[in-house]
């Protein structure tokens, strides 16, 4: 059995590689964790340059490696129509114990480590690295300072594991129907709650007598304790055991029933593949939940750092600005859900050029993506009773980034935007448009606050530009990829 185990771990990192490097030239993927380490370094370095807290910087790094670990887990999560296909082939191997000797939750195990292992290989490992001049103006130096880059990328693999685990347990609740559904809610709007009223001192920190980021890998890697390692090694083994124990990978959904509403919904809509996309999204077994999913992570995410920058530095953020741009990345994984279900030749078959598959993917995007997005701004700004200037300019942020990310997006990937993330030439273009883009907002967000009236303008005029090119992008998008359907 122990031989088996290891034959079917070798061979699902072997088939992860393949996948990759067939998708994207092996050439080109090859360099994607080179090209990862240098955007890395140069959006981090850039932030702590302007004055930003070194620490800060690293705190940040650590919340998004957990959103991306809750991500990653997410597809599952929120399409478990799509379970079968999670990560491509390699998924068969995930459903084969019914011809292997060897038990599901092992197969499970093996191919969550194997999917750990090649994400701290491929993308971990370079975020770690990119991260070392900051880790440098911390004040560590030398011999210390390689194994400080160790610790960090090892701290921020279980930081990852930890994101993933979670959603794999989600998982396994929802798949007990009703019943597991209302208490994986009830489960995570309580730990949300928690982990909210102890960052923002709603629960004061000497109530539990001990810094509660103190026993987070973050802290660990701030200052190591014996007690923070107990805690954290502890959560990660609870979480992975949970999940090993609640899913099941030969649960299969019942089969449903879908009213024919497209007439109905195409008379409010007024444009049939407007309609035809947003209720693929609908049907899906996550619904319009993935979307609101994929944004209440950036949120949650926003909310600690927003508070731990405050304790960092000693200035408090502008959360209307910072909340406006980050939440603006979700134009990203909207659109990602809005062409997940089709793709252009569904359309061959029809009387429908390329040119209105898109224009029609642009609207079912304007209609869910900030919309969705403002519901949580709103929430922030209303919590954080955000001065009346910085609250409306922070709309602005929002929107132009989300505009812009859209346009971008569209324009480089067309109607596959999940594939040219590995696509290391493509996603290079992708990586320097976002900090261009971003970085001088979240650098005003975090460290000029109060925002000054001058700033105010010049970050709505910002904000008016980026949609504007947004725009462009989409309207250049269109002959762009009308050519290169035509060459398939």
């Amino acid at each position: 059995m122990g031989s088996l185990t290891g034959r079917l771990f070798v061979e699902m990192l072997r088939e992860e590689w393949r996948v990759h490097t067939t998708l994207f030239r092996g050439e080109r993927f090859s360099l994607f964790p080179v090209l990862l380490t240098l955007l890395t370094a140069s959006a981090a370095f850039g932030i702590a340059w302007t004055g930003t807290d070194p620490a800060f910087v690293l705190a940040g790094a650590f919340a998004l490696v957990f959103a991306f670990g809750l991500h990653t887990g997410s597809i599952g999560l929120i399409g478990r129509d799509e379970l079968s296909n999670l990560l491509g082939e390699q998924t068969r191997l995930v459903f084969s114990a019914r011809t292997l000797p060897i038990s599901p939750r092992r197969l499970l195990a093996v191919f969550v480590a194997s999917d750990v292992v090649f994400y701290a290989l491929m993308f971990l490992a370079p975020i770690a690295l990119g991260l070392t001049p900051v880790v440098r103006l911390t004040g560590v130096t030398g011999v210390a300072l390689v194994a400080a880059v160790g610790w960090l990328w090892l701290l921020l693999l279980v930081t990852f594991a930890f994101g993933l685990g979670v959603t794999i347990a989600t998982i396994g609740l929802a798949q007990r129907g009703r019943v597991g559904i209302a208490l994986a809610v009830v489960v995570g709007v309580a730990l949300a709650a928690g982990t909210v009223a102890v960052v923002t001192d709603l629960i004061a920190v000497d109530l539990i007598a001990a810094d509660p980021v103190a026993y987070t890998p973050y802290g660990l890697f701030r200052e190591p304790t014996l007690g923070g390692l107990v805690v954290t090694s502890g959560a990660l083994a609870g979480v992975s055991l949970l999940a090993a124990r609640l899913f099941d990978v030969r649960h299969r959904r019942p089969t449903r029933r879908a009213d024919p509403a497209f007439r109905r919904w195409n008379r409010r809509i007024g444009e049939p593949i407007t309609t035809k996309t947003l209720l693929d999204v609908h049907r899906s077994a996550g619904g319009f939940g993935a979307v609101v999913f994929s944004v209440a992570i950036l949120f949650v995410v926003t909310v600690g750092l927003v508070d731990l920058a405050g304790r960092i530095t000693g200035v408090a953020p502008s959360t209307a600005i910072a909340f406006g741009a980050v939440l603006g990345l979700s134009a990203f994984t909207t659109y990602n859900w809005l062409t997940q279900y089709d793709d252009i030749e569904t359309y061959h078959s029809q009387p429908v050029s390329v040119a209105q598959v898109f224009a029609a993917k642009q609207r079912a995007f304007v209609l869910l993506g900030p919309a969705v997005a403002l519901v949580f701004y709103a929430l922030a700004v209303g919590w954080q009773s955000a001065p009346l200037g910085e609250a409306v300019v922070g709309v602005l942020v929002l929107i132009g980034t989300s505009g812009y990310i859209f346009g971008v997006t569209i324009y480089l990937a067309g109607l596959s935007p999940t594939e040219f993330l590995f696509d290391t030439a493509l996603f290079a273009l992708f990586g320097l448009a976002m900090i261009l883009a971003l970085v001088p907002i979240l650098v005003i967000a975090f460290t000029f606050a109060p925002v000054s009236p001058g700033a105010l303008v010049a970050l709505g005029g910002w904000s008016v530009g980026l949609a504007a090119i947004g725009i462009a992008g989409y309207r250049r998008s269109i002959p762009r990829w009308t050519a290169r359907y035509r060459r398939r």
